[in-house]
């Protein structure tokens, strides 16, 4: 199961406490030995690539570090408590849930950030009284995952974005004729070409959108939910049914779902699009084609996902696009 979003209850440890220890000198006096207690470890989060969804969390939502051990006699400092390590998929925002401040946005496999800290441990009684440790920061994390893609497909419900991201990637999504098939993003992975220089190209990833509809911006068809995942998309592919029965539709989705996109991010449209019209293996569809193109007055790549046509043109101009420096981190 995909999930995006988790709200987790973190605690760091609590200090040692201080030792009260006395002990006579040669003299016969005595004199404080006690150590001080050891620091309560932290908890931190840190991004691995070997996970791609936050569905642990629905299981487990209370993370806490170990307590630092006690001073001792003879000035021995307490030990540190051990941290507590919790592991997201690359991409996540790590959000303080009080606040709603962002904490880290761990993008890179390795990135790491403390979200509490471990309390301080309790000073031993060498200059002053013994005193207890401190006790850990508490927090209320909300997490949440925008995957990181090359290529996202966006489109209106039925526009053929699953048959699409099926036939140029190794992704595996449910197809169906009815909207709303798709009800969570979907990566695919476009296998590098291989060059003149007897090398390969980097594999492209690409993320399939489900449909967005108006109102998508507020919420309307979990449309918040799925637009974050194509904030860090290099380039879209916007996906046009140019098989309506109202030759006005397709035009019109093009310009509503660039204002929903606009809307939720002004960013999204300053990302290059590539706009494709899809089903032009109907008849109608092929016939309107050219009305459309004068409309949008932009270069426009015709498809059909179903029986392939026009695919492999499209692969090819993701791929001299991705090689571009632009686009090639």
């Amino acid at each position: 199961m995909f999930v995006d979003t988790a709200k987790i209850y973190v605690r760091g440890g609590k200090g040692g406490d201080g030792c009260n220890s006395w002990v006579r000198n040669r003299r016969g006096k005595k004199v404080p030995d006690g150590g001080s207690g050891g620091k309560g470890g932290d908890v931190l989060i840190q991004a691995d690539s070997n996970l791609t969804t936050l569905i642990d969390f629905r299981y487990q939502q209370h993370y806490s570090a170990s307590k630092g051990g006690p001073g001792g006699s003879n000035y021995k400092q307490g030990r540190r408590g051990d941290d507590c390590l919790i592991r997201v998929p690359p991409g996540t925002t790590v959000f303080d849930a009080q606040t709603n401040y962002l904490l880290r946005d761990l993008t890179t496999p390795g990135d790491s950030v403390i979200v509490a800290y471990g309390g301080k441990g309790g000073c031993g009684n060498l200059n002053r009284p013994s005193e207890e440790g401190k006790a850990g920061e508490e927090r209320e994390l909300r997490l949440e995952l925008k995957l990181i893609a090359d290529v996202g497909i966006v489109g209106y419900p039925n526009s053929g974005k699953s048959t699409l991201i099926s036939k140029i990637s190794s992704a595996l999504p449910k197809i169906a004729d009815y909207p709303f098939t798709t009800l969570r993003p979907v990566l695919g992975v476009i296998k590098g070409k291989k060059t003149r220089q007897g090398g390969y190209r980097r594999d492209i990833i690409v993320c399939e959108i489900p449909g967005l509809i108006k109102d998508a911006h507020r919420g309307k068809g979990l449309g918040t939910f799925f637009l974050r995942h194509i904030e860090r998309t290099k380039f879209l592919i916007h996906l046009i049914d140019l098989s309506q029965v109202n030759k006005k539709e397709p035009l019109s989705h093009f310009n509503c779902l660039n204002r929903e996109l606009e809307l939720y991010n002004k960013n999204l449209l300053k990302k290059k699009q590539i706009i494709v019209v899809n089903k032009i293996d109907i008849p109608e569809a092929r016939k309107d084609l050219p009305l459309f193109k004068s409309k949008i007055k932009r270069k426009v790549y015709p498809i059909s996902a179903l029986t392939g046509e026009g695919v492999k043109e499209l692969v090819k101009v993701l791929d001299i696009l991705m090689s571009m420096p632009d686009y090639n981190d």
